[in-house]
């Protein structure tokens, strides 16, 4: 058993509570012997440019450099910091005097009210970035930057609707010109290569734009008047674009549209501009728009990049990224290539289409004739250019997509009406069909010689459902089918084909389904070995049956052939009465049963991959399943994407990549887990119709029945939508992290190992490298209906030397005061890859709203919850127990901790604090709940009564308003620090005694007391909120606020000395992480809009250790 509340990982600390230093007298001079360095930044995408065959992306204030080739590696080939504190905006390069002269690129990165020039040096395989001139701070922001002629000048759109020249040699501003409109701007586009011939477009806070001239004279107050003003959007522009070739003006607007104009020459435009097009394809916002020769490119808020024709045609939809939107986008119109960069720091690279491409819309296949017999009632596609088709008046057509011609196959008047059809290719390469039908037949025959097929009656009543499964090992001539009939039984008969011999049956096994309204298996699976069968049944179970091995029923079944005279013989082996009628058989049951596990709707396929397996269904979600002592047991279960309530099959491709096939309403998806991509979106009106999918390297092919036809969706160029350059985060703010552990690769790496929470509702577990300083995602958690606000690990769980492996215990909790439990396992890939194997197996949930289900008119009791809940983790159940609660607080509370004190006779007495928005912080000694609810799980007393803690034994009013980060941490002699963060950026400290005698049989202590040694305030420390805190061996403190600021205070006798602090470069900072790589050498993770390690060595010399208390 486990509980849920747990402290963080403690540090060693100094034998004592203070330590005397220097004294803080006021100043913020940083230490020169504290380093604060950032590693590794994940943050938003905000500028793209392609350079040559490389992507220079920006990310904060750092350039990432990507090799474009189509073999190449997609980490970063260069990844430096070049605008100090500012995030990137633009980069533009300096087009080259002479095309295709071999010169170094010369790169204007800009951004906020910084601007660098720096030279690249792309050489084979390796990037250098030199800085050419160093970094400038201007007076204004920078909107737009435009190369002139002029020897090392460039012209500067500015934020309050100026223009300034900049000598980049020299390092300043030659001259500014102002415009008459007096306003701050929300986008700029500079045209021109000379400061003669410069114009402005100008979108102003009016929703205009606004075009002047820097050639035109100035009035007397030294302004520019404006050549034109253009109205027509009803928000804010965001983004301007100009097509010289056309002389056609586009904008984006906080209105989700964007518009053409017929600007003609800017430096004479006409009164009115004539507005081409107003499109409205966005959601939201349109963050930008480009314009190419034939088409539009457009990004958005709501994260899709959208293809536009001339006539307002949205021709194509690139949709990958996660959550709040692209921030920025790139086109190789030559090569068809659009990169996009968004919020959720990924990059995608983008293969342009058009609308040329043939094949790629939905045809109907005329199969209705006076030639060919009855409707079609099931479809199944051969390969990509043949199909099958079964009607009502049991005729077998094939189609050939090549001739586009119907050729009948068979035709048996015993399965009108009602009939099933499945297929299979053996390996031999022959395709081999069973029919089944209302009267208990069914028929097994080769499409080559449809003649040579063989015909059983199995059964006094239908069959049910037939499925196909290749056995392991099975001759290359033969494979399983497996014939549900009446009375729940399952035959598994083993079919061959050999051209000189025909088609031959052995029934293999008989099985018996659980008892239940709708009887009959509907998908199955043998496991790699072969010992074991994995069937799905329509009442969403799925279980395990035993397989005999395939000696004992050779000799038991004498091998016998099954043909329309041999069930007889096969009835006296088997025990069975063929045909089978309405009385249970002598079969075999399975030897695990996960009943219901898919819901009521049922399992629509079971896959074995690698060493999991994994069932899909109709209730949205697929499981991740392992079999241990013969048993299934569930490790996980996972909602590929919103909306996809009935998910049909999983297929797995090469580098880890899944596609999901399922049903969104009436159309047909097919989901890319890996790159969170829509790759199909077919209206065939539902999962209820007869259909059938391949995929076949290059060519794709969806066929369905629909009003007395087939319908059939063809791709001949399905490569896939999308290459990640840069894999994404989490698609809205972080909200958490936690620490897991360190593992070193077979590579004799060291990785840490830790857990993300977002407002997405998504958990990350990530690896990071300290040698190479890379992240990677290992999985992500899904679980959560609402966004995750707090990650704990479970204490003294994890075993984690640092060449073995990792397995601990971790709760998330968020929304909805809905809790998940994981039993995280972490190992080294011993392979030639050296990454980290990572294994999630699903413990436990608990959610409010399964409460407030009993409770009518529940929507009144939503509110914030003033509550301290204890919950006790029963790994044998699977069940988190709520034990006790408090309403102490009457405020929310913010931040919960728990920690333990040794007491004399070698027992423990556990205590708990909470912090609220009132700034108390409040302890509990829980020593006597623990011990109760412990009692009552070992005699598994469910239903013992919920437990009140009791009046807190000490309250701590710590700051005037809400606490927003909490730490406490125990001294060698036993005392220990508490230490929070508020509202108003000030940070306490305080030192307390636990004075926790030795418990008495009845669980009791003689005394118990905390009291406050000394109590010590930091008052603005920061200038926003505190939001995380953490104490650092031996004398250190580290707080982070959303001030962007990581500073490292030292421990004084009566106060907190600044050593160092460090900007950093993730805004809205919601959480802080740390954890000890080496002596004196931390790592800290900090999160809120991005993520950012820093390396943090906390080093002050000739500070003298003393007791003060």
């Amino acid at each position: 058993m486990c509980w849920l509340l747990l402290p963080p990982p403690v540090f060693p600390m100094s034998t004592y509570p203070y330590v005397r230093g220097r004294e803080s007298r006021g100043d913020l001079t940083s230490h020169p012997c504290a380093a604060m360095e950032t590693e590794r930044l994940l943050a938003p995408i905000t500028a793209l440019e392609i350079v040559d065959d490389h992507l220079v992306a920006g990310e904060g204030p750092y350039i990432a450099i990507y090799p474009l080739e189509p073999d190449a590696s997609q980490s970063a080939r260069c990844y430096k910091q070049v605008l100090r504190n500012y995030n990137i905006h633009g980069i533009k390069e300096q087009q080259k005097v002479a095309p295709g002269a071999k010169e170094s690129p010369t790169l204007a990165v800009f951004g906020g009210k910084g601007l660098v020039f720096i030279e690249l040096s792309l050489q084979s395989s390796t990037v250098k970035l030199a800085e050419l001139f160093s970094f400038c701070e201007l007076h204004d922001w920078i909107w737009d930057l435009q190369w002139l002629k002029a020897p090392s000048c460039v012209a500067l759109a500015l934020g309050h609707n100026s223009i300034a020249l900049y000598d980049c040699t020299g390092q300043r501003i030659l001259q500014e010109v102002h415009c008459q409109e007096k306003c701050i701007l929300y986008s700029a586009h500079l045209v021109g290569s000379s400061w003669d011939t410069l114009v402005l477009v100008a979108g102003t806070v009016f929703n205009q734009l606004v075009v002047w001239c820097v050639a035109d004279p100035a009035d007397d107050t030294g302004r520019i008047k404006p050549r034109g003003r253009i109205s027509g959007h009803n928000g804010v522009i965001f983004s301007i674009c100009f097509l010289e070739s056309k002389n056609i003006l586009a904008s984006a607007s906080d209105d989700r549209s964007l518009r053409l104009w017929a600007i003609g020459d800017l430096r004479a435009p006409p009164d009115p501009v004539q507005c081409l097009l107003v499109c409205y394809g966005h959601q939201s916002r349109v963050w930008s728009v480009r314009l190419l020769s034939d088409y539009i490119i457009s990004i958005g808020e709501d994260s899709a990049c959208l293809m536009w024709n001339y006539q307002g045609e949205i021709v194509q939809t690139f949709k990958g990224h996660r959550g709040h939107g692209l921030r920025a986008v790139a086109v190789h119109e030559r090569r068809g290539w659009v990169f996009t960069g968004g919020a959720d720091a990924g990059i995608r690279h983008w293969q342009l289409k058009g609308k040329s491409v043939s094949g790629n819309s939905l045809m109907q296949l005329n199969f209705p004739s006076p030639q060919r017999r009855g409707s079609p009632r099931s479809v199944k596609l051969v390969d990509i250019n043949h199909l099958l088709v079964i009607t009502d008046a049991g005729a077998v057509y094939a189609y050939d997509l090549t001739s586009k011609a119907w050729t009948l196959i068979l035709e048996d008047a015993a399965y009108r009406s009602y009939s099933l059809l499945e297929i299979i290719e053996l390996i031999s390469g022959d395709v081999l069909c069973a029919m089944g039908n209302l009267s208990g037949q069914v028929k097994v025959f080769p499409l080559c010689s449809p003649t040579e097929g063989k015909e059983l009656k199995l059964y006094e009543g239908k069959v049910h459902s037939l499925s196909w499964a290749s056995y392991p090992g099975q001759d290359p001539t033969a494979c399983s089918l497996f014939v549900s009939g009446s009375a729940g039984t399952l035959l598994w008969l083993e079919v061959s084909f050999r051209p000189l011999e025909g088609v031959t049956l052995v029934v293999r096994q008989c099985f018996l389904l659980p008892l239940c309204k709708q009887r009959w298996h509907t998908c199955t699976a043998f496991l790699p070995q072969g010992e074991f069968l994995l069937c799905g049944d329509r009442r969403g179970s799925l279980m395990l049956f035993a397989c005999k091995a395939a000696l004992q029923l050779e000799k038991a079944l004498g091998r016998e052939k099954l043909g329309c005279s041999g069930l007889e013989a096969v009835s006296h082996l088997r025990g069975l009465t063929f045909p089978i009628g309405g009385e249970e058989p002598c079969a075999e049951g399975p030897v695990s049963l996960l009943f219901g596990l898919h819901g009521k709707l049922g399992v629509t396929s079971v896959t074995c991959h690698g060493d999991f397996i994994y069932s899909t269904g109709r209730d949205s979600c697929y499981r991740q399943l392992q079999v241990q002592g013969h048993q299934l047991q569930v490790l996980r279960k996972q909602k590929p994407c919103k909306g996809l309530e009935w998910l049909e099959e999983l297929r797995f491709g090469p580098q880890g990549s899944m596609w999901v096939l399922g049903f969104h309403a009436t159309h047909f998806v097919l989901w890319s887990a890996s790159s969170n991509e829509m790759l199909l979106f077919i209206p065939c009106g539902g999962g209820h119709r007869s259909w059938s999918y391949i995929r076949c390297l290059s060519a794709e092919i969806f066929a369905y029945v629909k009003s007395g036809d087939v319908v059939m969706y063809q791709n001949k160029d399905a490569q896939g939508g999308q290459r990640i350059l840069k894999a994404s985060l989490h698609g809205r703010e972080l909200t958490c992290v936690c620490h897991v552990g360190t593992l070193r690769t077979s590579r004799e790496e060291l990785v840490s190992i830790f857990a993300t929470g977002s407002e997405d509702s998504m958990v990350n577990i990530l690896a990071y490298g300290l040698q190479t300083q890379s992240v990677t995602q290992l999985t992500a958690i899904g679980d959560h209906i609402s966004s995750v606000r707090a990650l704990a690990v479970a204490k003294g769980s994890a075993t984690q030397p640092e060449m073995g492996s990792i397995s601990t215990v971790l709760f998330s909790a968020g929304g909805r005061a809905q809790i998940e439990c994981f039993q995280i396992l972490l190992t080294p890939n011993h392979g030639s890859s050296g990454s980290i194997v990572c294994q999630l197996i699903h413990m436990a949930s608990h959610r409010l709203d399964e409460q407030w289900d009993l409770m009518k008119n529940r929507h009144k009791f939503i509110k914030m919850d003033p509550e301290t809940r204890l919950f006790l983790l029963l790994e044998h159940t699977q069940k988190l127990w709520l034990v006790a609660e408090s309403f102490h607080h009457q405020r929310c509370v913010l931040k919960v901790q728990a920690f333990e004190c040794k007491t004399g006779g070698g027992g423990r007495r556990h205590f708990l604090s909470s912090a609220a928005t009132d700034g108390s912080i409040a302890f509990w000694d829980i020593t006597a709940t623990l011990k109760h609810a412990v009692e009552a799980a070992k005699v598994e007393s469910m239903e013992m009564k919920l437990l009140a803690l009791e009046a807190p034994v000490l309250t701590i009013q710590a700051h005037s308003c809400g606490v927003n980060s909490l730490h406490i941490q125990e001294t060698a002699d036993g005392y220990f620090l508490v230490a929070s963060g508020s509202d108003d950026g000030s940070i306490s400290l305080s030192v307390i005694d636990v004075n926790a005698e030795s418990t008495t049989d009845q669980g009791a202590s003689d005394r118990t007391g905390i009291r406050v040694l000394r109590k010590v305030s930091r008052l603005c420390a920061h200038a926003a909120h505190v939001t995380g805190i953490r104490l650092l061996q031996p004398d250190f403190l580290l707080s982070a606020s959303v001030d962007q600021r990581l500073t490292l205070w030292h421990l004084c006798e009566d106060s907190l000395s600044f050593v160092c602090s460090k900007f950093c470069h993730v805004a809205d900072v919601a959480a802080l992480e740390c954890w000890e790589a080496g002596p004196h050498n931390f790592r800290n993770v900090i999160c809120g809009q991005g993520l950012e390690i820093i390396c943090c060595n906390p080093d002050v010399p000739g500070a003298a250790v003393k007791d003060c208390v």
